[in-house]
């Protein structure tokens, strides 16, 4: 043991030379922390009290020589390195918690200061230093160090680092205090990722107690450094000026600090707003203010400013920022790799996720316009593009979770109906029509094309779907026949048998095209066209076999299909040009697992759409599809549809009775119970009154020319033949600590992958997810 007043011996970890983070994790291996850690922990405690100390004395001096500046730096990049060995050790994870020994501190005179918990004093002085003039933001003052500024008395809230919401002024760039922040963010980051050690659990009482103190009022900079994290993601052109190559000829500092602020500000919002009287639309909570007496909104200070964002403007400055990140890498120029391409979509994506949940008004601003399309357009490439890539499902996850949000909203199936001009390369059919088409025509190839690991996904594209299908004006004839063959796919008889829920699939696709005949019928010529010559599906579902033999002769067809859909018949045509094909992750790429999802039953809940365009909720109990023998629970990323398990042990549990384990098998009456309720009567009335006069037509005309025939259908008219239209239904989102627990697992996830220069948590033994090599 080292005598913690030996600051010779001390003062050589941060005080001889400036080295840089990635020296820091080369000099001080692994191995040699986990050492110290178990044969000489006094030391390890000493030498994190001391560090601490630097930091604490830092923040109080304001930084204002150099000097100051690189203990400041070096102890930072210490504590970085050395904070995932103390929390991977059950036994050290409540170190950061207890107090200080009054020796720590020279002297017991300041009794209450000894009281903090070493965590809470680390916390402050990272919250301090990162408003500290001349060494993380721009002094105001002309002044020599005699007149500097005194850290106590500067108002913070003057030091914002970046123009946008709430703050007018841009400060100068200066790349030296970008780096210095972004130092000083990865280390607010590694007091975070203590949840990286917990193992996941349902229990949302479970919060991070470093983020609940740092986003508590105990954080005099929490409104300043909240608006400022905001702020420089949000601001932040990777484009910068336009000049083509730029950022080959200089480095961009403010890339980095930007990643990491997008990981900070996610990872201080993870917050289960399923389980707490969530912020109302106007930011006040359900309850009167009489009575509680807890001010409303959560106690997480970001949360409670994130919901009561409300200026049109500010909402317009964020939805600019994140669809100018998100579309940055779809930029093609004409000069390949001319635009610098971010990386970080997946912490935007989540950012967007907790504003939409959080901020209702903010929400609504982004389907006002047709700018939520500039938000909708990237996430369809981005899922087109990693539907092939094991590695990426969970960004597949979020982008659905996103789309199934907003399109419980009315107005964001209005929006789709603008037509697509904007051709980003993807590897889709060439089509000419709107951006419902282009929804349509990717979630068709991530069914028909995607890994088999998209299979939980399913229901909640088709949900999506139904959601904005009643607003769906014209489809056009591409979008019209993939609809068609996914009711073709889904509607086999061995794909309806070889699991209890598949035939939701089925009713979800019917209940997309009763809703277009039923409100949308006058601009649908394609879809009713398409209906009509595919019409033997839908007499192949009416007459469908329900004894025995007939559902064992269905599913034998199963051995010779090994494919899930066959992608033949699902009329491709030509790709759109430029594009490429979406490829599998390439070997040795690391995943991270994910929880399971809830089923989309758990995910959302009904409202029906009333005639005045208002929604009311229904009860659970009038639910269709029916709820037949309990739908076997959601199934997480890693479930092989077949029967291969090619998982860890801890996976295989979850493999749900469905996917093939043999103890499920079809009967007569469970296929009679829901065949019976098929929604057809609207489409075989559809059928019974236009097929005899289109096959007049054909007859009389001796056609065989489509456009004849789709232009009598444009001007057909079902009036008064048709059932009585059916109510909208709206399957909604609704929060839960299912999603909640998927967000954690999936937002540390994405942070652990990221930040690997330098690695700050490889190789240690995080709990909260499973690294796997694909």
């Amino acid at each position: 043991p080292v005598e913690a007043t030996d600051d010779a011996f001390w003062d050589q970890f941060w005080a001889d030379t400036a080295t840089s983070v990635q020296d820091v994790f080369a000099l001080v291996p692994a191995a040699e922390i986990r050492a110290v850690r178990e044969e000489s922990p006094s030391n390890l405690a000493t030498l994190c009290y001391k560090a601490v100390e630097k930091l604490v004395q830092g923040a109080e001096s304001g930084c204002h020589t150099e000097k100051e500046r690189q203990i400041v730096l070096n102890c930072c990049r210490l504590l970085t390195r050395i904070l995932p060995y103390i929390f991977e050790d059950p036994d050290w994870r409540g170190f950061f918690w207890s107090t200080v020994p009054g020796a720590g501190r020279g002297g017991g005179d300041e009794d209450d200061e000894n009281a903090r918990p070493l965590a809470e004093s680390l916390l402050l002085a990272v919250a301090d230093l990162l408003f500290c003039p001349d060494f993380t933001v721009q002094s105001h003052r002309r002044s020599t160090v005699d007149t500097a500024e005194d850290i106590h008395s500067i108002d913070s809230c003057e030091y914002i680092w970046e123009a946008g919401v709430g703050f007018a002024h841009s400060p100068q760039p200066n790349y030296i205090h970008d780096l210095n922040r972004t130092e000083l963010l990865k280390l607010l980051l590694t007091c975070f990722s203590e949840a990286m050690y917990l193992p996941p659990s349902s229990d949302s009482s479970n919060t991070n107690p470093w983020v609940q103190f740092f986003c508590s009022t105990e954080n005099r900079h929490a409104l300043p450094l909240f608006t400022s994290l905001l702020n420089v993601v949000c601001a932040y052109d990777p484009v910068g000026y336009g000049i083509p190559y730029n950022h080959l000829l200089f480095s961009d500092y403010r890339e980095p600090l930007v990643e990491e602020a997008a990981q900070v500000l996610i990872v201080t919002l993870d917050y289960d707003s399923s389980t707490s009287s969530s912020p109302t639309v106007d930011g006040t909570t359900t309850g009167t203010a009489m009575d509680d007496v807890d001010p409303p909104g959560p106690d997480n200070l970001f949360v409670n400013y994130l919901s009561r964002i409300h200026r049109e403007e500010d909402f317009q400055f964020i939805l600019k920022g994140v669809a100018r990140l998100l579309s940055n890498p779809l930029v093609q120029t004409y000069l390949p790799n001319s635009a610098k391409k971010i990386q970080f979509h997946q912490e935007l994506l989540v950012l967007f996720w907790k504003l939409c949940d959080f901020n209702k008004k903010f929400l609504f601003f982004v389907l006002k316009s047709s700018d939520v399309l500039d938000i909708l357009v990237p996430i369809l490439y981005f899922l087109n593009d990693a539907r092939a890539d094991q590695s990426r499902v969970g960004l597949m996850h979020i982008g659905v979770f996103i789309l199934l949000l907003l399109s419980g909203e009315r107005n964001f199936g209005v929006r789709l109906n603008k037509p697509y001009s904007v051709r980003v390369p993807m590897d889709i059919p060439v089509f000419t029509g709107t951006h419902a088409d282009l929804l349509i025509i990717v979630f068709h190839k991530i069914i028909t094309s995607g890994h088999q690991r998209l299979q939980p996904l399913f229901d909640c594209l088709l949900t999506i779907v139904v959601n904005v299908s009643p607003y769906l004006k014209s489809l056009s004839m591409v979008a019209a026949n993939k609809l068609l063959h996914l009711l073709e796919a889904f509607s086999t008889t061995w794909f309806l048998f070889s699991a209890v829920q598949n035939h939701h699939l089925v009713f979800f696709l019917l209940e997309v095209f009763n809703n277009i005949i039923q409100y949308q019928f006058d601009g649908n010529s394609n879809l009713v066209y398409a209906v009509i010559r595919k019409r033997n599906v839908f007499h192949q579902l009416a007459n469908l076999p329900t004894d025995s033999q007939a559902i064992q002769k269905g599913l034998q067809r199963k051995k010779k299909t090994p494919e899930p859909i066959s992608r033949t018949n699902s009329q491709d045509g030509v790709s759109m040009e430029g594009s490429r094909p979406a490829a599998p992750a390439e070997p040795g790429t690391l995943k991270t697992s994910l929880v399971a999802t809830p089923g989309i039953d758990k995910l959302t809940e009904k409202s029906q759409v009333s005639e005045d365009g208002t929604m009311r909720s229904l009860e659970p109990e009038s639910s269709q599809p029916p709820p037949e023998g309990n739908p076997p629970p959601a199934v997480s990323d890693g479930e092989p549809w077949s029967g291969e398990t090619s998982l860890p042990r801890r996976d295989r549990r979850r493999l749900s009775s469905a996917s093939s384990s043999g103890q499920w098998t079809p009967t007569p009456d469970w296929v009679m119970s829901w065949k019976s309720k098929l929604p057809l009567q609207t489409i075989m009335r559809l059928l019974q009154v236009l097929v005899p006069q289109v096959e007049k037509i054909c007859i009389d005309k001796g056609l065989t020319d489509e456009s004849e025939i789709l232009k009598f259908l444009q001007h057909g008219t079902l009036v008064g033949l048709l059932p009585v239209p059916h109510p909208i239904l709206i399957r909604k989102y609704q929060a839960n600590s299912g999603t909640a627990m998927w967000f954690r697992t999936y937002m540390w996830g994405v942070i652990y992958l990221r930040n690997v220069d330098p690695p700050i948590w490889y190789d240690t033994d995080v709990k909260l997810f499973e690294i796997q090599r694909v």
